[in-house]
């Protein structure tokens, strides 16, 4: 008896596969086109055991060190000029006044250049931390060095008034001012360093505090004449905002201009950004108290990877898919011009050529 759940039997001849047309396969290069000037962190395309496809991007200059430094700096000796100015200008003032205004503009100074970099990761744990640390650092130093640069000061006013300078319109005495003033940037240099762990970054932070904060004294009293007469409030906020300005940019340009080894984001969100890799071991991940916090990106893990430095040469290690030019690697050295995707960054590892 036949089986009724029988079916007759398909065939397909050569003739039938002859006839099937396979659909036309994308050029690769297609994947990673993107619309000119548009963002492109990744790819859904992309093989899972690949790099993302990124799009470099160019870099915005409020992400350059010298510029969020130096508004940090402006930011932070405002606000200690602002909380003593009130008081400063009301009848009968206590002369203590006039002694804590300049320690609480270093104070905050050294605040806003200890927290700024952590701002602009993103980091608010860590601009939290380091806002605590540098108020309690800043307030020590902020009297100690106030201390130190009016010695500084009296003893310089002492030589110019020996050699018959009488006024402060004579450039001799705005040298003596800014020779004096150049005290507290060292204390700014000093704070931004010393939140960050690296006795490099502080070496850096110290010269380009004194060139700025120098800078910043010598051009006070030329200041003081154009906004107003005498010491008046318009002279103490342009003359204290300089200073903190200028102290700023100064240990960003120094810091730049001495670096050594370091990543420069082509792709994300800090693109644009440098990372000097100042520590012998320096940490990557999504968590905030990672060296190089790596955010709004789920495959990025807490603790990626680590750079570390071993003499001249730099290894990169993961513990997490990472490509250095486009090839995955566990361990491996870097070379200058070295492109690193983690996840939808990318970074270009540089450094300075050694003779």
């Amino acid at each position: 008896m036949a089986n009724s759940d029988d079916k007759p039997t398909l065939k397909i001849t050569l003739e039938d596969l002859a006839r099937v047309e396979l659909p036309a396969q994308a050029p690769a290069g297609n994947m990673a086109a993107a619309a000119a000037g548009a963002r492109q962190y990744g790819n859904v395309a992309a093989p899972a055991d690949g790099p993302a496809v990124v799009t470099e991007e160019k870099g915005h200059f409020f992400l350059q060190g010298w510029f969020y430094l130096g508004v940090a700096g402006l930011i932070g000796a405002l606000i200690g000029w602002g909380i003593c100015e009130p008081f400063y200008r009301s009848p009968g003032r206590s002369p203590f006044l006039s002694f804590i205004l300049l320690p609480l503009v270093i104070m905050f100074t050294c605040t806003g250049l200890g927290v700024a970099e952590s701002i602009v990761e993103r980091s608010g744990k860590k601009a939290l931390i380091r806002a605590m640390l540098s108020l309690s650092i800043g307030a020590v130093f902020g009297l100690i060095f106030y201390i130190a640069a009016a010695f500084v000061y009296d003893i310089g006013r002492y030589i110019i008034f020996s050699l018959g300078v009488e006024t402060n319109r004579n450039p001799a005495f705005w040298l003596v001012r800014g020779v004096a003033w150049a005290t507290f940037g060292v204390a700014g240099g000093i704070v931004y360093g010393l939140v960050d762990r690296s006795g490099a970054k502080t070496k850096y932070g110290i010269l380009g505090g004194l060139i700025g904060a120098g800078l910043g004294g010598t051009v006070f009293d030329p200041i003081t004449f154009l906004t107003s007469a005498g010491m008046g409030t318009v002279s103490r906020c342009v003359g204290f905002g300089l200073l903190g300005l200028a102290t700023g940019v100064a240990i960003g340009i120094v810091e730049s201009a001495l670096k050594d080894r370091w990543l420069y984001v082509a792709s994300g969100p800090l693109a644009g950004k440098q990372f000097i890799l100042y520590k012998p071991i320096t940490t990557i991940g999504s968590s905030q108290s990672s060296d190089i916090y790596l955010f709004k990106d789920t495959s990025i893990l807490p603790q990626h990877g680590i750079i570390e430095l071993r003499g001249a040469q730099t290894f990169i290690r993961s513990d997490a898919p990472v490509f250095v030019s486009g090839a995955p690697v566990r361990n491996r050295a870097l070379q200058s011009g070295d492109l690193i995707q983690i996840g939808r960054y990318a970074f270009h590892f540089r450094e300075r050529q050694r003779k």
